[in-house]
């Protein structure tokens, strides 16, 4: 099997007299020009070399190191891109957080399905690595949230076909070169430069790869994407698949600009040269400073940091050790003056990585990049809380959110806010819980496993460090791994949507035989009639029943598709006419579900449900609007996180943090309602993908990402998506639109239920005859309803409460007054068995009553199925819980409960009496045991 040794062969390394080396540390290849060079230069084969030696001619703040790249390469004929969002499931569906520049173009332009925004481009991008952040603060290089300054160029083989781009624009030599030359540009010695062969392998993808070190640091990855997956192919490579050349290869470079600004300033870590003012704002805060001798120690210790990637290391404290070590100091005392910064460096890095995140609009939830960012805030806040920070968190990320640039800052601020607040509660409720496991583990003698840990995180927010701090004040031990939180964050980093079965597995080749379905629908939406002809009729079982998939050269039927329903309607020739009960596309083709054959080669003519289509247009266009309104009224972090229309009613999820009022409803549809009264036009356009996110940017895609290099943009108002729905002419046709209620679907998301034109009106008449038909019953007028409806309520709770306290009195009395029951003794104690056919509350209340009198209370009811209510007073050694599962048992139930008060029943009402009569021996056996 081939290797990619002769992929590093450059001809620019050969004309510039490179050596090909191998580390003797870590066993890598590399390419230098010095010939005496013995080691790679990457920690830990060597340290970082240029603290407090910058390595570059001046010093460089981010924003000046940012703009001297990209000038740079614009100098070399690249053209300056602007950055995408964080959040990369607004244009791909794959993923979730941008972690690469390659991500931007992933994976239409990177397929050669759609041509790039520029070629060659330059570009610096901010990312996330969730899977950094056990590292960040530690290493001194790592930063959870980075920009990733790079340029790219798109290339295809010449015998290529069918692509959106052609031709070479430049490959690896060059790409070495332009990288030498912006080294040259900054006054770096390139003698001290060294190329790491490093293959690269991902999403299927894979190509050489060289790693650019100097002086210590990895400052850049020279990707070249070249290669595909392939069973058969002649690369196996470090994944353990095979590969084969593809007919696209890609320049896939990145340069990190925070460890390029680094480099420039020489500070003790990266996160000083990124974020100085934070730094010393933080440590001033918790109260860190350093004498001079304890200054020089951390300086040297930073040296060393690299040894601390948890990628890398043994483990952690090893490392830590080695590095007290080789400083000739005590580990503790290393260890008390670098874990407080690392705290620091991290809560710096966090707050920025909140910024990106709450900035372009992410809303803290349960699932995907909401759950990641939920766990980066809480993570921070428990920092902050044990290092000693009592900056209020919102301030910190706002700090960052104001350096980058955010508009949004006050929506970030608030969605901080509520996010702490509910950590606060589930620290209350989880805390409890770790005791009580901690506890559990103890009396047994074990650990607590790491699922365990893992679930009280997921499940309420505890942090480990947490969980190892209670588990050892009940004597419990557990093993947290230094990965805990990359572990985590990869158990939630995958697309937030499972892939389903395709139900048309079975006849898409044939289906891709045929021509492709004119779609009718986006020249005339109004129109509901057409003539077409039969190219296909796909007969296919489904459920045991027959079906038929028509495929037609044309179509007015709108298949499903963006939550909007498929049209139905007939589809008729001279000799017979089908029902047309469903429509879905499949690669193009427009299949209409029929329940009979209208014959292979007919002429046809549709005939669409126009009401239906009326009314599902309505829906589709007030989706839009409701959207817009929600946006102005709640904060553009509002985003559309599903929707589905229907005839009489459509849905709308939204990302919020807050539960929608009734203030915010009614706003909403004033708002929405002014859009309709105005009578917009609703235009339509097809415009090249590229310029259209140029033009309107990521929003564009609220109900999903379409493919194709066109797409179909919908603007109504202010508000432009792409869509491929029908919707109306002008927003008058909708008539009105009704709000009709609100509820969380799941933490971070709102369901906004709406209705539109004749579905509103008879919505909210429904409503009203509600009302009517209630305050017909109450005799009074509807709007007296809430002030009669809340006496009611009012006197019915007072009634509630004099009933519970008549049941107390009446069990009391019969505790006391001879009602008692059958009395058996049971060792030192007195018990009372009785059927008492009551409902559980009086039950309860009568055993308690008993239990007061010093008496074990076994009480059977039929009233609702068989009931045991048992309790048994302090002092006295029978376990109800034990008793109510077996006595439960008798009637065919079960039950169960502490040893002082339990309950339970079972169907068997005719056994019930049974089962009382053998309680004494229950009791008994119960006692003994």
């Amino acid at each position: 099997m081939s290797d990619l040794t002769s992929e590093y062969q450059l001809e620019y390394f050969r004309e510039e007299g490179f050596h090909r080396k191998e580390c003797p540390e870590c066993g890598d290849h590399f390419w230098t020009r010095d010939e005496e060079r013995v080691l790679c230069g990457e920690p830990p084969c060597t340290t970082y070399d240029f603290i407090g030696d910058p390595a570059f001619d001046e010093e460089y703040s981010l924003t000046e190191m940012r703009e001297a790249f990209l000038s740079y390469f614009e100098a070399n004929d690249h053209e300056r891109i602007e950055p995408y969002p964080v959040a990369a499931n607004r244009w791909r569906d794959d993923v979730l957080l941008t972690q690469a520049s390659i991500y931007d173009f992933q994976p239409l332009v990177t397929s050669g399905q759609t041509p790039p925004p520029a070629n060659p481009l330059t570009i610096s991008q901010p990312c996330i690595r969730m899977q950094d952040i056990d590292n960040v603060g530690k290493t001194g290089r790592h930063t959870m949230a980075f920009e990733m300054m790079a340029h790219h160029a798109f290339n295809t083989r010449e015998d290529a076909e069918g692509y959106a781009y052609h031709g070479e624009v430049y490959w690896k030599d060059e790409t070495v070169e332009l990288c030498e030359g912006f080294f040259e540009e900054l006054g770096a010695d390139v003698e001290d430069v060294t190329y790491i062969e490093d293959p690269w392998v991902g999403g299927g993808n894979a190509g050489p790869a060289i790693e650019v070190i100097y002086r210590g640091l990895e400052l850049a990855t020279l990707v070249f994407m070249s290669m595909e997956q392939d069973p058969d192919g002649e690369y196996e490579l470090k994944d353990g698949n095979r590969y084969s050349p593809m007919d696209t290869y890609i320049v896939d470079t990145g340069y990190g600009l925070e460890r390029w600004t680094w480099m420039s300033q020489g500070t003790p870590t990266v996160y000083e040269a990124v974020y100085p003012e934070t730094i010393e704002f933080l440590k001033e805060n918790a109260g860190i400073d350093h004498t001079d001798a304890e200054a020089d120690i951390v300086r040297r210790a930073a040296t060393l940091a690299g040894n601390m990637d948890i990628d890398e290391a043994e483990d952690l404290e090893t490392a830590r050790g080695d590095i007290a070590a080789e400083l000739g100091v005590d580990v503790e005392e290393l260890r008390a003056l670098t874990e407080p910064l690392e705290s620091i460096y991290a809560i710096a890095d966090h707050c920025r990585t909140l910024a990106y995140m709450l900035g372009d609009g992410i809303v803290p939830s349960n699932v995907g990049t909401g759950y990641l960012t939920r766990m980066v805030l809480r993570r921070t806040k428990r920092l902050a809380d044990t290092v000693g920070v009592d900056a209020p968190l919102d301030e910190l990320v706002d700090m960052q959110a104001e350096r980058l640039g955010y508009q949004n800052r006050d929506t970030v601020r608030d969605i901080v806010r509520t996010e702490v607040e509910k950590y606060r509660e589930t620290l209350d409720r989880g805390g409890r819980r770790v005791r009580q496991l901690a506890e559990e583990y103890a009396e047994r003698g074990e650990p607590i496993p790491l699922s365990e840990v893992v679930e009280l995180y997921d499940s309420h927010g505890i942090q480990p460090d947490m969980v190892a701090e209670i588990a050892a004040e009940v004597g419990a031990e557990v093993d947290v791994p230094d990965d805990f939180y990359g572990q985590v964050a990869a158990r939630h980093s995958g697309p937030e949507h499972e892939e389903t079965a395709d139900p048309f597995a079975d006849v898409r080749e044939r289906v891709g035989e045929l021509p492709e379905t004119e779609k009718l629908f986006y020249e005339d939406q109004s129109r509901t009639e057409f003539e077409a002809v039969v190219l296909d009729v796909l007969e296919r079982e489904i459920d045991g029943e027959t079906a038929y998939d028509v495929v037609l050269d044309q179509t007015m039927f709108y298949p499903e598709g963006g939550g909007q329903p498929a049209d139905t309607g007939t589809l008729a020739t001279e000799d017979t006419t089908v029902e047309v009960t469903d429509v879905q596309e499949v690669d193009g083709r427009v299949l209409h579900r029929t329940d009979e054959s209208p014959g292979k080669g007919e002429f046809v003519t549709g005939q669409i449900d126009a009401t239906r289509r009326s009314r599902l247009m309505a829906h589709h266009t007030a989706t839009h609007i409701v959207g817009h309104a929600a946006r102005k009224v709640l904060g553009d972090h509002i985003r559309q996180a599903g929707a589905q229309k229907g005839e009489d009613r459509a849905r709308l999820d939204v990302t919020h943090y807050e539960r929608v009022s009734r203030e915010d409803v009614k706003a909403i549809e004033r708002v929405a309602n002014d859009v309709v009264r105005e009578n917009l036009a609703v235009k339509q356009e097809w415009l090249d993908r590229n310029d259209a996110q140029a033009k309107y940017g990521f929003d564009l895609f609220q109900g999903g990402i379409p493919p194709g290099t066109q797409v179909r943009v919908i603007t109504v108002g202010e508000d432009v998506q792409a869509c491929a729905g029908t919707h109306v002419g002008r927003t008058g046709e909708i008539g009105t639109i009704k709000l009709r209620s609100t509820e969380r679907v799941q933490d971070g998301v709102e369901r906004l239920v709406f209705s539109a034109g004749d579905a509103a009106i008879e919505a909210t008449q429904r409503t009203e005859d509600a009302l009517y038909d209630a305050a017909e019953v109450l005799d009074v007028s509807p709007p007296e309803m809430p002030a009669t409806a809340e006496r009611f309520f009012e006197e019915w709770k007072a009634r509630g409460k004099r009933i519970e306290e008549l049941k107390e009195q009446l069990a009391e009395a019969r505790a006391q007054g001879g009602e008692s029951g059958e009395e058996v003794v049971v060792g030192d104690a007195t018990a009372v068995v009785q059927r008492l056919d009551a409902d559980m509350d009086e039950l309860r209340a009568t055993a308690n009553a008993l239990s007061e009198e010093g008496k074990v209370a076994v009480l059977g009811s039929g009233l609702d199925g068989a009931t045991f209510v048992v309790s048994v007073p302090d002092g006295v050694p029978i376990n109800a819980g034990e008793v109510v599962g077996q006595l439960a048992a008798k009637v065919g139930g079960g039950g169960g409960g502490p040893p002082d008060f339990a309950q339970g029943g079972g169907p068997d009402v005719a056994a019930l009496d049974d089962a009382l009569a053998e309680a004494p021996d229950v009791l008994k056996q119960v006692l003994e045991a």
